[in-house]
């Protein structure tokens, strides 16, 4: 559906109030988090859910993480064992998102599962996105509010980029926290497994390759127009370059090496370098450890050839 324009409006109670009423009626709306801003729309109404894949134009094999108050709502919609348990008492709310089993009569609306037996659940902490959630009495389904595999958004200025005239509404909170999407851990049985690094640090082992099973797993994502070279030490003549540390480029990710900045900066410069002049983009290295694997991972993503998107 298109808009004639797309609203920005400030977080306060008559914007959270508009935005309920929106949800309520089926339409999205991007609202900030904690990590980046997400489009929001009704978990449980499939032509809600439809039209976040309709703005997003996402592959709707890739699932949705579903948004709600509290663990007891969680409890409603997915089956936690002992592991998953202990997880969300030490890091809800938080940028941590569980894929648990679907409980038996779940009310979500199965495109948000993409047909899968599982359900991503995350109980945010960010002030406005618990408003709405509150305010609309609904769980809600919230990717990144951007096309699909474009740079994620954390400011309420980087929604409009790709959404402006896609979606009615902008809950502007400001620039986000953590800059970097939650943690992903899988908890479906067996030993738990990290299907995404994030902001949290999980003592979990990697998922190995193979079929999606939550947001953020495709081989392409998170993408700039422009070809990305990664681990750069210097610009060539047509790039611009991101640095890190010593590597100081047209903007830095974080001058003194602090991964926890650089997390929170990554995608505003990656929106910064799309839109120069310059037809290339080039990434400082990043270390490895702690945060880094996540910044990582997500500038391998990046990176990807665009023919591994879908």
């Amino acid at each position: 559906m298109a808009f004639k324009r797309t609203e920005v409006r400030p977080f306060g109670p008559e914007t959270i109030a508009e935005a309920a009423a929106l949800i309520r009626a089926g339409q999205p709306v991007a609202v900030p988090t904690e990590t980046v801003y997400g489009l929001a729309a009704d978990a449980t109404n499939a032509e809600a859910v439809a039209r976040i894949y309709a703005a997003k134009g996402r592959p709707s094999f890739n699932p949705l993480i579903v948004h709600v108050p509290d663990l007891a709502a969680a409890r409603r919609l997915g089956r936690f064992e002992e592991a998953a348990l202990a997880l969300a008492a030490a890091h809800w709310p938080g940028p941590l998102t569980l894929v648990v089993p679907l409980a038996a009569d779940c009310p979500i609306a199965s495109l948000v599962t993409a047909g899968l037996p599982s359900i991503a659940l995350r109980v945010p902490a960010h002030p406005a996105m618990r408003a709405v959630l509150d305010a609309s009495g609904r769980p809600l389904a919230a990717p990144s509010a951007n096309a699909s595999g474009r740079i994620s958004p954390t400011r309420a200025e980087h929604v409009l980029l790709s959404l402006d005239g896609r979606i009615p509404l902008v809950v502007d909170g400001g620039p986000t926290l953590h800059g970097l999407e939650s943690s992903i851990v899988a908890a479906t049985g067996g030993p738990l497994r990290l299907l995404r690094p994030g902001p949290i640090l999980v003592p979990a082992a990697a998922a190995a390759g193979g079929e999606i099973e939550a947001p953020g797993m495709m081989a392409s994502h998170y993408a700039p127009a422009k070809p990305l070279r990664l681990d750069a030490e210097a610009a060539d003549e047509d790039e611009w370059l991101i640095g890190f540390g010593d590597v100081a480029g047209d903007a830095n990710l974080s001058p003194s090496g602090d991964l926890v900045e650089a997390a929170a900066r990554l995608f505003d410069r990656l929106h910064q370098a799309d839109a120069s002049l310059r037809p290339r983009i080039a990434v400082a290295q990043i270390p490895a450890d702690g945060l880094g694997a996540a910044i990582r991972d997500r500038l391998a993503r990046a990176a990807a050839p665009r023919d591994q998107m879908t």
